[in-house]
């Protein structure tokens, strides 16, 4: 599997892209192409996030689950859709916390490819999805390559903050040395934003403030978490 990344991660990421898990997730996709199975996202965007952000620019990490199921909706980027698709309720509810917490405007799109070219790694914990079958890629090879990815990240002697959204998110903690056990870094685990589980905990998180607070303290920059307009799908 040769991915389009940016070039600061092929060092940290040479051992996992070559191991025989990847190797068999490869094999897996191309099976599931040849039953003609569509796939989500999109091959060409599947690594999206690790060629926008490069691993010297990480600030903070948004962890979710699996991309979106839905036609059009994934490209690569968590929680993201593109110009013109309608946000998915996760995201609506991203927003609003966004403004609850900081008093941005929940934004007319659903594109956050800024907040990637600004420092913000877009991660999922799996990579791709089966159409209309949340779930249907786990366990095949993807949460040991973003393994790698978060501990490549935590390595990072810079502050970076993970915001983990969800159960399996929150899992990989466990690679991450915070300030409390004598390293650079903040976890902030809160539920997953889906209507499912937003008001367990998820609303009122207060994620975006206190991950630009924990940067500025530690003299790095804040992420200006407003998005730039752009056209969306009204309801």
């Amino acid at each position: 599997m040769n991915p389009r990344i940016d070039p600061s991660w092929e060092g940290p990421l040479v051992d996992a892209l070559a191991c025989p898990d990847m190797a068999a997730l490869h094999a897996f996709l191309d099976g599931e192409a040849a039953a003609g199975k569509q796939v989500f996202p999109a091959a060409a965007d599947r690594f999206r996030a690790l060629e926008l952000t490069p691993l010297p620019k990480v600030r903070v990490v948004i962890l979710g689950q699996d991309p979106y199921h839905g036609p059009g909706q994934a490209h690569g980027l968590s929680f993201s859709v593109r110009p013109g698709i309608r946000p998915p309720p996760s995201l609506v509810n991203i927003y609003k916390e966004l403004h609850a917490d900081l008093g941005i405007a929940p934004a007319r799109h659903g594109f956050l490819e800024h907040w990637a070219k600004a420092g913000v790694l877009l991660l999922n914990t799996v990579m791709s999805v089966e159409a209309g079958r949340a779930g249907s890629h786990r366990d095949r090879g993807w949460e040991r390559f973003t393994d790698a990815v978060i501990r490549a990240i935590a390595a990072k002697p810079e502050p970076v903050v993970f915001l983990l959204w969800g159960a399996h998110a929150q899992k990989k903690a466990a690679f991450v040395r915070t300030v409390e056990r004598g390293g650079a870094h903040l976890v902030l685990s809160a539920p997953h934003p889906s209507p499912l589980s937003a008001y367990k905990g998820w609303f009122g998180s207060r994620p975006f403030s206190q991950a630009n607070a924990f940067l500025v303290e530690r003299g790095a920059a804040p992420v200006d978490w407003a998005l730039p307009n752009l056209p969306r799908i009204d309801p």
